[in-house]
């Protein structure tokens, strides 16, 4: 019986409902030990002695399996093996896996339908016969196969065998040698293939930890045989994560607290001139319509539930343009006879890009060139501020927002310990209050305070300056007298030659005098107490007589000797702090009030770029973090040097994805801004927080006691870790051959040359840094010197679709301990093809893989009919693992892009003739 059967919504694998017993507990359900985490069932098929249809045919034989419920007594469709070709005793390589989530018994029923595949463009099969067991008879089996008889449909012919095999992936396991015939493109190829299964395998790549952070995974399992004719096994993983969600609304969150603080600041700017008024007026409006945007954004995606990622057809979606499209961990477990187990992670993800606003006008990279050129030629009504001007003054009012309440604290600390009269608490409390005020009057040393003290002044409404007399150094840290930064048209921002520039010298050169009278109270009083001189006395002779003035009785009480001296010293320091904040605050204003709403719409892009990012490589960092967890040698690089983050992009530099590029570049790069700091986790909840502000981000990972403790101290401590973002961009589909033969491709050639350079300069700072017994040993095991010239010398050739950029890149990135990202418009079909061969190749290098095997494994990694939908689309967005195969023939030789790209023009011409064919 010939029969074309369609999809429906119960194919995939898709998890069934979890029975109750009834009251009668007419059925009961054992359940399959398994160790946690671990899927609770793997098996292999193989059929042998099968009866085709008509005589001398060739068979192309695929295995449906299915799940019965005992509860539910329904037919699941779970998933398929790919096609065996020619055979009647086909030896399928792609096995069969439940994740741990999965509700399945001893009880539970599977179904092996086989069929033969006679138009596969078509899905086009015909019904061979069918089998069935129990789990439990397979588990009572134990390493026996489980030989089933095939029959037909009225249960009656057989026409054939087929046998099921247990896999048991982390036991060892004793099996007789098979022999297999193997069609190998139309050449008969034996194999003896050992059935021995691999040691132990650790389940340190499946924790609670992970757990809270990955979910949703989708299995595969395969059987590879290696160059020696063992078996390989490859478990494949895919995963959604959480974090897809959580870091937008963390971000979010944190954009909304720095805009209202922000604003704020503004209202609290004081009295201006009635032109920078009406700036200022107009510039909170638009703020605050920005800020309520941002909180009804936050409210709908707090009502996000059910999948826990961004599908590729939501990506238009206003609500969720903070989300990362397809964000999937691809990890690869491979267990090979004679290498220890490895572990292979990829993170997939949708190019970060503004899609809802879209690339009419370009993306980050050129609409930040041009704001940049328009503001420096800028009209009268506003001064200009450099970009690196205006970070550095959001640099010092974050400074300023942390360390006053810290010397606040400390400065209480101090007269705590006075009032106790303990000289040992006293030091250690008077250290701690110099090093913060230090770090506070070094804030402001910066020539931008001044300008901006100038350039506010003049904004007050009828301002009278006077002259300064001579200018003198009053105090060392006095500021030289640079000139202002650039203004345009000095006629609309009187510059008041007899403006008091000492003036701020004076207050803020009081802080420092401050503490030295501090400093010097504390000598004095140790010193009457009979305790230790203090070895750093700064103040002058001033200091002193003011000391001597305040200390008429030494038998006085400390802390009410102490008291004046610190109120002193907090209110030099209020009067610093509303001086700076206002007059920094101003500079800030002029960045906002130029070319509104311009401005804000490009904070809002850049926001929702950067927003894509991070959530990805928070997800990469936690992974990776959690795989090298037990590695010293991955701990001491992560807090000595960083991790180098490489990004893999397969965007073709025509048409719309010019834009996503130079979006995917500008919010790549912001990463850079990014540390991590590593805390114990104090309950259940260990979803990373994110804190700072939009030039400095601090993630902070939470991990459990017990993990925590194994980190090397500097970590525990709090020290901040480094990401090395870098982007590598290779366009291999059909609209980049139009591109490079018709358009422009400097865009790539200067992406992938500027981060050519940022990997070249980690790859110094790693060999600077890190110890010479790990040089040595690290230098012995990678040429990294050869593939980094390699990888120079490939980007300098300028080779159309020159994909060994990003397979060099891709390898340093691997022998570094970096972190793996590949992407894509929406993370599919591109991606999931590089993916395939990247995994292919990494069998083939690394473990041996049998080189007659290399194109029936990449076909089994991207066929979908190991999914068990032979009609559904194969991507992350219907349940399945990412490898894509168009379901149109004349779609599939794409695929043969990341080989050559000249049977590109073959494929065109063929396409063309096919659909002229098909409509004549």
């Amino acid at each position: 019986m010939e029969i074309k059967e369609e999809g429906t919504s119960e194919e995939g694998q898709h998890f069934l409902p979890t029975p109750q017993a009834n009251e009668s507990g007419d059925f009961q359900l054992t359940g399959i030990q398994k160790t946690p985490n671990e899927p609770p069932l793997e098996f292999n098929l193989a059929c042998k002695d099968l009866v085709a249809p008509v005589r001398d045919r060739k068979l192309n034989t695929l295995v449906q399996i299915s799940v019965i419920h005992p509860a539910e007594q329904g037919l699941i469709r779970y998933c398929s093996t790919e096609i065996v070709e020619g055979t009647r005793d086909p030896l399928f390589l792609t096995g069969v896996t439940f994740p741990s989530e999965y509700p399945i018994y001893e009880e539970t029923k599977i179904k092996l339908t086989v069929y033969d595949v006679k138009d596969k463009s078509h899905d086009t099969r015909s019904f061979l016969g069918c089998a069935s067991f129990k789990v439990g008879d397979l588990l009572r089996s134990k390493e026996q196969p489980l030989a089933l008889s095939l029959r037909t449909s009225d249960g009656g012919k057989v026409v054939g065998t087929i046998e099921v095999s247990i896999v048991k992936m982390g036991e060892i396991e004793d099996g007789e040698a098979d022999h297999i015939t193997t069609d190998v493109q139309g050449q008969k190829c034996a194999l003896v293939c050992e059935c021995s299964a691999p040691d132990g395998v650790s389940g340190k790549d499946n924790s609670p930890f992970l757990s809270a952070v990955l979910k949703n995974p989708v299995c595969k399992l395969y059987r590879f045989p290696t160059s020696d004719n063992k078996w390989m096994r490859i478990r494949e993983q895919m995963s959604e994560s959480v974090l897809s969600f959580h870091i937008p609304k963390e971000l979010i969150a944190l954009h909304i607290k720095e805009d209202l603080c922000r604003n704020q600041e503004l209202k609290e700017l004081g009295e201006l001139s009635p032109h920078w008024d009406n700036l200022r007026k107009n510039v909170l409006t638009h703020c605050d319509q920005m800020v309520n945007m941002y909180q009804d954004i936050l409210t709908e995606l707090s009502k996000e539930t059910g999948s826990s990622f961004k599908s590729s057809s939501s990506k238009g979606e206003k609500t969720l343009e903070f989300v990362p499209i397809n964000l999937h961990l691809q990890r690869m477990h491979v267990h090979s006879p004679h290498l220890k187990d490895a572990l292979y992670d990829v993170i997939t993800v949708g190019a970060p890009a503004a899609h809802f606003q879209g690339f009419k006008n370009g993306g980050l990279r050129k609409l930040l060139h041009k704001f940049e050129t328009e503001r420096r030629n800028t009209g009268y009504q506003f001064i200009y501020y450099s970009p690196e001007n205006t970070a550095k003054a959001k640099e010092v009012l974050s400074n300023i927002n942390q360390l006053q309440p810290l010397i606040a604290t400390h400065a209480d600390l101090l007269l705590n310990s006075a009032s106790q009269h303990c000289p040992d608490s006293l030091k250690t409390s008077l250290k701690m209050l110099s090093e913060k005020t230090e770090l506070f009057v070094h804030a402001f040393k910066d020539q931008l305070v001044r300008s901006a003290l100038l350039a506010l002044y003049t904004a007050r409404p009828g301002s009278v300056l006077k002259k300064p007399p001579s200018p003198k150094s009053s105090t060392e840290e006095s500021c030289p007298q640079d000139p202002l930064p650039p203004m345009r048209r000095q006629d609309s921002i009187p510059h008041h030659s007899d403006y008091d520039e000492e003036e701020w010298d004076r207050v803020w050169a009081n802080v420092g005098k401050s503490l030295n009278c501090i400093i010097a109270m504390v000598d004095k009083l140790l010193e009457g107490d009979g305790g230790e001189e203090s070895g750093d006395n700064k103040e002058g002779e001033g200091d002193l007589a003011a000391v001597d003035a305040i200390v008429t009785h030494p038998r006085e009480d400390w802390y009410e000797q102490l008291y004046p001296l610190i109120l002193t010293l907090k209110d030099c320091m209020g009067e610093v702090v509303n001086r700076a904040k206002q007059s920094l605050t101003f500079v800030l204003l002029q960045e906002l009030a130029y070319s509104l709403p311009q401005c804000l719409v490009l904070t809002l892009r850049r926001d929702v770029v950067f927003s894509q990012a991070l959530a990805g490589l928070v997800c990469g960092f936690i992974i990776k973090l959690h795989t090298s967890l037990h590695d010293p040698g991955f701990l001491q690089q992560l807090h000595t040097v960083g991790l180098v983050v490489q990004y893999e992009g397969l965007l073709s530099t025509y048409s719309d994805e010019v834009g996503m590029l130079e979006d995917m570049a500008v919010g790549i790069s912001d990463l850079k801004k990014v540390a991590f700091k590593i805390t114990e986790a104090k309950s259940n909840d260990v979803l990373p927080a994110i804190t700072g502000r939009r030039e400095h981000y601090v993630v902070e990972v939470k991990l459990p006691a017990r993990m925590f403790e194994s980190l090397p101290l500097q970590i525990k401590e709090g020290q901040l870790l480094h990401v090395y973002p870098v982007l590598f961009n290779v366009g291999i589909n059909e609209q980049q051959t139009l591109a490079e033969r018709f358009g422009d491709v400097s865009l790539q050639e200067s992406i992938n040359q500027e981060n050519f350079e940022l990997l070249k300069e980690y790859y110094t700072i790693f060999m600077e840094k890190m110890p010479p017994d790990y040089i040595s040993h690290f230098q012995e095991q990678n040429d990294l010197k050869g593939l980094l010239e390699n990888l120079h010398q490939n980007i300098q050739a300028k080779k159309r679709k020159n994909v060994e950029i990003l397979w060099l890149a891709a390898t340093m990135c691997r022998k570094l301990n970096g972190i793996r990202f590949t992407c894509c418009k929406s993370a599919k079909d591109r991606t999931s093809m590089s993916v395939t061969l990247e995994q292919c190749s990494i069998l083939r290098d690394e473990h041996q893989l049998h080189k007659d095997f290399f194109i029936r494994a990449l076909d089994c990694m991207r066929s979908r009919q190991t999914q068990g939908a032979l009609n559904e689309s194969d991507d992350p967005e219907s349940g399945c693992l990412s490898d894509n195969k168009p379901t149109s023939r004349h779609f599939y030789p794409v695929a043969l892009l990341l080989v050559s790209s000249h049977l590109l023009v073959v494929w065109l011409i063929l396409s063309l003739a096919l659909l002229l064919a098909k409509y004549q």
